[in-house]
C-alpha cells in the first residue's frame, strides 16, 4: 500500500472512531468454575454508532447480558475473568480505567436499564429516593435538589410528581420499568444499555415503554444498546442490527440491511421462527438442535452442526466476518460459495 494510501485508510478509520460511542474488538470473556471453564464470549467485535440505537439478539446464552456487564466492566469476578480484547466507550479504554473511574463512568455517563424492575429496585425506598440517590451520587445537588430531580424524571416518563412519595410495590409493573428509566437517565448518560427491558411487561405495555425509551433516546441525543430476543422490537426501534451466536456475531448491518437482505443461516432461523401475518398456514421452520455447551464448543464454526448449509470447512475453521455491502458484514464461511443462497433470499 502506498503512503499516500495509507495516510487515506488511516484518516477513515480515524473518522469511523468518532463516529461511534462504543467499539469493542477481539472481546474475550471466561467464567472458570470448578467444572470446568465456560467460554461466554468469544472473540467479539462490536461497534454502536453515536445518537444511534443497536439491537443485539440472540438465543437465551448467546453472551448478550455478558457483553453488556463487560461494557460496565461488571463482570463477577470470581469466576468471571476477561480475558483480552477491547472496550472503548466515547474515546476511553473500559478496561484500563480505575475503581474511581469506573464509578464516574457508571450512571453519569453509561446507564443501564436490567431486565426485571423489581429486583432493581430497592422495596424499602421511595422510588424518589432511590431517583435521588443516583443524582447524589454523580452530582454536586443537596439532597432536597436531588429529590427535585426525581420529580423532573418521573414526569418525564409519564408519572405523577407526587408518585416519589411511594414505594416500589405500589406500582404496576410497566410503572416500575419507567422507574427504572427514570433512574438510569437522571444524570444524563451519552450512553445507555437496556437488557430486555420489556420481557416482564405485557404486550400492550411493552408497546409503551418502547415507545417512550425510543422518545427519550432522540430527545436526549443519546445512543443505546437494545439486548433482545424479539426481532419485532428491533425493527420497531433499533437502527442497527448485530445477531449474536455462541459468544460471537456472525451477522451485523442497518436493520433494512440485515432484514430486507439476511445472509446468515442463523439470522434466516430466527426469522423463520416468527409467525408470518402474510402467510397465514404457513409451518414455521424452528432452528434444529441446542444452543451449543459453552463448556464444550464446536471446533470451527459453532453454529455449524444447527445448519442446514454447512459444508466441511465450517467445521474446520472459525469464520471471520467479511463485507457484504454497505455496514453490512456476515461471519459464515458458505457465503464465499457464489452458489449459496439462503432459503430466505431466494424466496424473495
Amino acid at each position: 500500500m502506498s503512503e499516500k494510501n495509507l495516510e487515506k485508510t488511516t484518516a477513515a478509520a480515524v473518522e469511523q472512531e468518532r463516529d461511534h460511542i462504543l467499539d469493542i474488538k477481539d472481546l474475550v470473556v471466561h467464567f472458570e468454575t470448578d467444572d470446568g471453564c465456560v467460554c461466554a464470549i468469544n472473540g467479539l467485535n462490536l461497534s454502536v454508532r453515536r445518537e444511534k440505537t443497536l439491537g443485539l439478539v440472540g438465543e437465551t446464552g448467546a453472551g448478550k447480558t455478558t457483553t453488556a456487564l463487560s461494557i460496565l466492566n461488571l463482570v463477577p469476578s470470581p469466576p468471571g475473568v476477561i480475558k483480552g480484547g477491547s472496550i472503548v466507550l466515547d474515546g476511553k479504554d473500559v478496561l484500563q480505567m480505575s475503581e474511581k473511574e469506573l464509578e464516574h463512568m457508571r450512571g453519569n455517563e453509561v446507564a443501564m436499564i436490567f431486565q426485571d424492575p423489581m429486583t432493581a429496585l430497592n422495596p424499602v425506598m421511595t422510588v424518589g429516593e432511590q431517583i435521588a440517590e443516583s443524582v447524589m451520587l454523580h452530582e454536586n445537588l443537596s439532597q432536597k435538589d436531588a429529590f427535585e430531580r426525581a420529580k423532573e424524571m418521573l414526569k418525564m416518563v409519564g408519572i405523577a410528581e407526587s408518585r416519589a412519595y411511594d414505594y416500589p410495590h405500589q406500582f404496576s409493573g410497566g410503572m416500575r420499568q419507567r422507574v427504572v428509566i427514570a433512574i438510569a437517565l437522571a444524570c444524563r448518560p451519552h450512553f445507555l444499555i437496556a437488557d430486555e427491558p420489556t420481557t416482564a411487561l405485557d404486550v400492550t405495555i411493552q408497546a409503551q415503554v418502547l415507545d417512550l425509551m425510543k422518545e427519550l433516546i432522540d430527545n436526549n441525543h443519546m445512543s443505546m444498546l437494545l439486548i433482545t430476543h424479539d426481532l419485532g422490537v428491533v425493527a420497531e426501534v433499533c437502527d442497527d442490527v448485530a445477531v449474536m451466536y455462541a459468544g460471537r456475531i456472525v451477522e451485523v448491518g442497518t436493520t433494512d440491511e440485515v432484514f430486507n437482505d439476511t445472509r446468515h443461516p442463523y439470522t434466516e432461523g430466527l426469522f423463520d421462527s416468527l409467525p408470518n401475518l402474510k402467510e397465514q398456514g404457513e409451518e414455521l421452520v424452528p432452528i434444529k438442535g441446542m444452543m451449543p455447551d459453552p463448556m464444550h464448543l464446536p471446533e470451527g464454526c459453532t453454529f455449524a452442526p444447527r445448519c442446514p448449509y454447512a459444508t466441511e470447512a465450517c467445521t474446520q475453521s472459525v469464520p471471520e466476518l467479511r463485507h457484504v455491502n454497505g455496514s453490512h458484514y456476515v461471519a459464515c464461511h458458505a457465503y464465499d460459495d457464489p452458489s449459496f443462497r439462503l432459503r430466505r433470499n431466494a424466496n424473495g
